[in-house]
C-alpha cells in the first residue's frame, strides 16, 4: 500500500510540475498586460445595429468637441479578437491620435472569429449563419455620419492581422465609400484563395508588414501559426500585393523608396506608387525584422507573434497615411 501511495504520490508531483512548465511557458509566451489607460478627453461608447437580421456591435470613441465635418477612422480587429483587445494591443493608440488631431474612432465587431475578407476566411459561418461583414460596416458608416456629422468624403478603415484583410477586401469592392485604407500585418491572398469582386480601381492604401511575421509570411505563402494553428490559406507576398494594388489604379513604373532608421534599431522601408493626377497613393511599410505586430510604445505583445520592436509608432503611421490623403 505504502508502495502505491508513493507511485501516486511521484505521479501527482510529476504532473503539477508539467503544469507549472506549461504555465510558465504561457506565461512567457503568450501573457501580456494591459497598458496603462492614458488619460483622455473624450467618451468611449458602446452600441449595436441590426443589419440583415442580426445584431452587430461596435464600440465608439468621440474626443471632446469634435468638429462638424470631422473625419472617421474604422479600425478592424484581428482573428478572434474584438474592440478591447484591439485597444489594449494598439495601447489606445488611435484614440491618444484621435484627441491629437481630431477625428472619431470606431471599433466594429466581426459577427464570428473572423472577418469575412476576400480569402477562404471569410466562408466562416457561425450557427448556420454566415454574416455580411461589408454591409454591417456600410450601414455602421451610414449612422456614424448621422449621429455624429463626420464627413461622409473623410472615412478611413484601418485593420490589423485579419481586420487587414478585412480593409483589403473594402477598398476592392467598395472603393468609394472610404477615402484610403490601411492594412497591416495582412497580404492578398493568392489566386486560388482569392474571394473578392473587385471594382476597376481602389483608394489609396497602405500595406504594412513585418519581416519576420510567423503567421502571415512577408514573402508570402500560407498563413498559419508554427505551422500548427489558424490556417488561413495562401497568400502572396507583400511586395506582390502592393503591386496589385498599384495595377488595379494603372499606377505605372517603380515605386519611390526610401528607408530610416529608429532610435531601438528598427529599420523601416517605405515603397510608394503614385498615380499620375495625385490622387491615388499604394505604399507598403516595410519592418525589418518585425513579427505579427503593430508596433507602438505602450502595449507589450505575445512574444509568440515574433519580435515585437516599439518603433515607429504604427497607429501613427497609419494616421499620417490618411491625413496626406484627405489633403
Amino acid at each position: 500500500m505504502n508502495r502505491i501511495k508513493r507511485f501516486l504520490l511521484r505521479g501527482l508531483l510529476a504532473l503539477l510540475g508539467l503544469l507549472a512548465v506549461l504555465a510558465a511557458l504561457v506565461a512567457y509566451f503568450i501573457y501580456t498586460p494591459a497598458p496603462e489607460l492614458p488619460q483622455l478627453s473624450g467618451t468611449l461608447g458602446q452600441g449595436t445595429m441590426e443589419v440583415a437580421g442580426l445584431v452587430r456591435r461596435y464600440r465608439t470613441y468621440v474626443p471632446r468637441d469634435l468638429p462638424e465635418g470631422a473625419p472617421l477612422v474604422l479600425v478592424m480587429h484581428g482573428s478572434g479578437e474584438g474592440p478591447q483587445a484591439l485597444r489594449e494591443g494598439t495601447g489606445y493608440g488611435f484614440e491618444r491620435l484621435a484627441d491629437q488631431h481630431g477625428f472619431a474612432v470606431v471599433y466594429p465587431k466581426s459577427f464570428g472569429s473572423d472577418w469575412n475578407d476576400c480569402s477562404s476566411i471569410g466562408n466562416a459561418a457561425v450557427n448556420g449563419v454566415r454574416a455580411d461583414d461589408a454591409a454591417f460596416l456600410d450601414a455602421l458608416v451610414d449612422q456614424l455620419v448621422g449621429e455624429l456629422g463626420v464627413d461622409p468624403r473623410q472615412v478611413f478603415a484601418a485593420g490589423i492581422s485579419n481586420g487587414g484583410s478585412m480593409a483589403m477586401r473594402l477598398a476592392l469592392e467598395n472603393p468609394t465609400r472610404y477615402r484610403a485604407v490601411a492594412a497591416a500585418l495582412a497580404n492578398v491572398p493568392a489566386p486560388q484563395n482569392f474571394q473578392c469582386q473587385p471594382s476597376a480601381q481602389t483608394p489609396s492604401i497602405m500595406i504594412l508588414n513585418g519581416t519576420e511575421d510567423p503567421l502571415v509570411p512577408y514573402a508570402g505563402g500560407e498563413i498559419n501559426l508554427l505551422g500548427l494553428f489558424y490556417k488561413g490559406g495562401q497568400v502572396i507576398s507583400s511586395t506582390a500585393s502592393a503591386q496589385y494594388f498599384a495595377d488595379r489604379n494603372a499606377i505605372a513604373g517603380k515605386p519611390q523608396t526610401s528607408q530610416t532608421q529608429t532610435a531601438s534599431g528598427t529599420r523601416v522601408e517605405h515603397s510608394r506608387w503614385q498615380a499620375a493626377d495625385g490622387r491615388t497613393e499604394v505604399e507598403l511599410v516595410t519592418l525589418h525584422g518585425a513579427g505579427h505586430v503593430l508596433p507602438q510604445p505602450w502595449a507589450r505583445r505575445p512574444r509568440l507573434l515574433g519580435p515585437a520592436p516599439t518603433e515607429p509608432n504604427g497607429p501613427a503611421l497609419i494616421w499620417a497615411f490618411f491625413d496626406r490623403q484627405s489633403k
